[in-house]
Protein backbone atom coordinates (compact mmCIF):
# COMPACT_ATOMS: atom_id res chain seq x y z
CA UNK A 1 0.00 0.00 0.00
CA UNK A 2 1.22 3.51 -0.72
CA UNK A 3 1.18 6.16 2.00
CA UNK A 4 1.78 9.89 1.92
CA UNK A 5 3.75 11.32 4.86
CA UNK A 6 3.62 15.03 5.55
CA UNK A 7 5.18 16.88 8.43
CA UNK A 8 2.97 19.52 9.99
CA UNK A 9 4.92 22.76 9.80
CA UNK A 10 3.01 24.74 12.42
CA UNK A 11 3.02 22.50 15.47
CA UNK A 12 4.56 22.41 18.95
CA UNK A 13 6.37 19.12 18.37
CA UNK A 14 7.45 17.12 15.36
CA UNK A 15 3.98 16.11 14.16
CA UNK A 16 3.24 14.12 11.02
CA UNK A 17 0.04 13.20 9.19
CA UNK A 18 -0.01 10.00 7.15
CA UNK A 19 -2.58 9.52 4.41
CA UNK A 20 -3.57 6.54 2.31
CA UNK A 21 -3.36 6.46 -1.48
CA UNK A 22 -6.80 8.12 -1.74
CA UNK A 23 -5.74 11.13 0.37
CA UNK A 24 -7.59 10.08 3.55
CA UNK A 25 -5.86 10.82 6.86
CA UNK A 26 -5.30 7.45 8.54
CA UNK A 27 -2.42 7.99 11.01
CA UNK A 28 -1.12 10.88 13.08
CA UNK A 29 2.32 11.04 14.71
CA UNK A 30 2.31 13.33 17.73
CA UNK A 31 5.78 14.59 18.66
CA UNK A 32 6.15 15.46 22.31
CA UNK A 33 7.33 19.09 22.33
CA UNK A 34 8.78 19.37 25.82
CA UNK A 35 10.61 16.10 26.42
CA UNK A 36 14.20 15.01 26.89
CA UNK A 37 15.05 13.23 23.64
CA UNK A 38 12.59 12.67 20.84
CA UNK A 39 9.35 10.95 21.85
CA UNK A 40 6.52 10.42 19.40
CA UNK A 41 3.14 8.74 19.67
CA UNK A 42 2.01 6.96 16.48
CA UNK A 43 -1.82 7.03 16.52
CA UNK A 44 -4.85 6.21 14.42
CA UNK A 45 -7.17 9.13 13.67
CA UNK A 46 -9.30 8.31 16.74
CA UNK A 47 -6.27 8.96 18.98
CA UNK A 48 -5.53 5.30 19.80
CA UNK A 49 -1.80 4.78 20.22
CA UNK A 50 -0.53 2.10 17.82
CA UNK A 51 3.18 2.54 18.59
CA UNK A 52 5.45 4.72 20.68
CA UNK A 53 8.82 5.97 19.45
CA UNK A 54 11.51 6.87 22.00
CA UNK A 55 15.04 8.10 21.42
CA UNK A 56 17.70 6.31 23.48
CA UNK A 57 19.98 9.02 24.81
CA UNK A 58 23.04 7.08 25.96
CA UNK A 59 24.05 5.57 22.61
CA UNK A 60 27.06 6.06 20.30
CA UNK A 61 24.91 6.54 17.22
CA UNK A 62 21.34 7.81 16.85
CA UNK A 63 19.21 5.02 18.34
CA UNK A 64 15.45 4.76 18.77
CA UNK A 65 13.04 2.15 20.10
CA UNK A 66 9.58 1.53 18.70
CA UNK A 67 7.20 -0.16 21.12
CA UNK A 68 3.59 -1.27 21.23
CA UNK A 69 2.35 -1.41 24.80
CA UNK A 70 5.16 -3.01 26.82
CA UNK A 71 6.57 -4.88 23.81
CA UNK A 72 9.56 -3.50 21.90
CA UNK A 73 8.82 -3.91 18.19
CA UNK A 74 12.19 -2.70 16.93
CA UNK A 75 15.40 -0.87 17.72
CA UNK A 76 16.66 1.45 14.98
CA UNK A 77 20.32 2.46 14.74
CA UNK A 78 22.06 4.67 12.24
CA UNK A 79 25.35 3.27 11.00
CA UNK A 80 28.00 5.86 11.69
CA UNK A 81 30.67 5.10 9.11
CA UNK A 82 29.09 5.10 5.66
CA UNK A 83 30.56 7.03 2.75
CA UNK A 84 28.11 7.59 -0.09
CA UNK A 85 24.72 6.87 1.47
CA UNK A 86 23.11 6.63 4.87
CA UNK A 87 22.36 3.25 6.36
CA UNK A 88 20.09 2.19 9.20
CA UNK A 89 19.51 -1.17 10.83
CA UNK A 90 16.05 -1.95 12.15
CA UNK A 91 16.50 -4.79 14.65
CA UNK A 92 13.20 -6.63 14.99
CA UNK A 93 12.94 -9.54 17.47
CA UNK A 94 13.43 -12.76 15.53
CA UNK A 95 14.73 -13.07 11.97
CA UNK A 96 12.77 -10.18 10.41
CA UNK A 97 15.34 -7.35 10.63
CA UNK A 98 15.30 -4.57 8.03
CA UNK A 99 18.28 -2.98 6.36
CA UNK A 100 17.56 0.58 5.19
CA UNK A 101 19.84 2.21 2.64
CA UNK A 102 19.75 5.06 0.16
CA UNK A 103 19.72 8.82 0.05
CA UNK A 104 17.82 9.76 3.20
CA UNK A 105 18.36 13.49 2.69
CA UNK A 106 16.49 13.29 -0.64
CA UNK A 107 13.88 10.83 0.69
CA UNK A 108 14.98 8.09 -1.73
CA UNK A 109 15.68 4.85 0.12
CA UNK A 110 14.66 1.21 0.45
CA UNK A 111 13.81 -1.16 3.31
CA UNK A 112 15.04 -4.70 2.62
CA UNK A 113 15.37 -7.96 4.52
CA UNK A 114 18.60 -9.92 4.28
CA UNK A 115 16.81 -12.95 2.81
CA UNK A 116 13.44 -11.53 1.87
CA UNK A 117 14.00 -8.74 -0.64
CA UNK A 118 12.38 -5.31 -0.75
CA UNK A 119 9.90 -4.52 2.03
CA UNK A 120 9.23 -0.83 1.31
CA UNK A 121 10.31 2.05 -0.96
CA UNK A 122 10.44 5.65 0.19
CA UNK A 123 10.39 8.32 -2.48
CA UNK A 124 9.83 12.02 -2.80
CA UNK A 125 9.66 11.77 -6.61
CA UNK A 126 5.95 10.95 -6.44
CA UNK A 127 5.15 14.33 -4.88
CA UNK A 128 6.06 17.87 -5.83
CA UNK A 129 5.67 19.43 -2.37
CA UNK A 130 8.84 19.83 -0.33
CA UNK A 131 7.40 18.55 2.95
CA UNK A 132 5.84 15.34 1.56
CA UNK A 133 7.14 11.93 0.62
CA UNK A 134 5.62 8.58 -0.24
CA UNK A 135 6.13 5.16 1.28
CA UNK A 136 5.16 2.08 -0.68
CA UNK A 137 4.86 -0.91 1.72
CA UNK A 138 4.67 -4.47 0.39
CA UNK A 139 1.43 -6.32 1.28
CA UNK A 140 1.68 -8.46 4.39
CA UNK A 141 4.23 -6.28 6.17
CA UNK A 142 3.64 -4.47 9.47
CA UNK A 143 2.74 -1.09 7.95
CA UNK A 144 2.80 0.73 11.29
CA UNK A 145 6.32 -0.55 12.04
CA UNK A 146 7.65 0.44 8.61
CA UNK A 147 5.98 3.87 8.77
CA UNK A 148 7.25 4.47 12.32
CA UNK A 149 10.78 3.50 11.21
CA UNK A 150 10.54 5.96 8.30
CA UNK A 151 9.51 8.71 10.74
CA UNK A 152 12.57 7.88 12.87
CA UNK A 153 14.83 8.13 9.81
CA UNK A 154 13.20 11.47 8.97
CA UNK A 155 13.87 12.67 12.54
CA UNK A 156 17.54 11.62 12.45
CA UNK A 157 18.39 12.81 8.95
CA UNK A 158 16.44 16.09 8.88
CA UNK A 159 16.78 17.23 12.49
CA UNK A 160 18.89 20.28 11.62
CA UNK A 161 16.35 21.50 9.07
CA UNK A 162 13.65 21.89 11.74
Amino acid sequence: MRYLVQQKLLSWGDDFTIQDDDGNDIFFVDGKAFSVGNKLSFQDMQGNELAFIRQKLMAWSPTYEISRGNEILATIKKELFTFFSSKFEVDVPGPNDYHVEGNMLEYEYTFTRPRGGVVAQVSKKWFSFSDRYGIDVVDGEDDVLVLAAAVVIDQVCHERQR
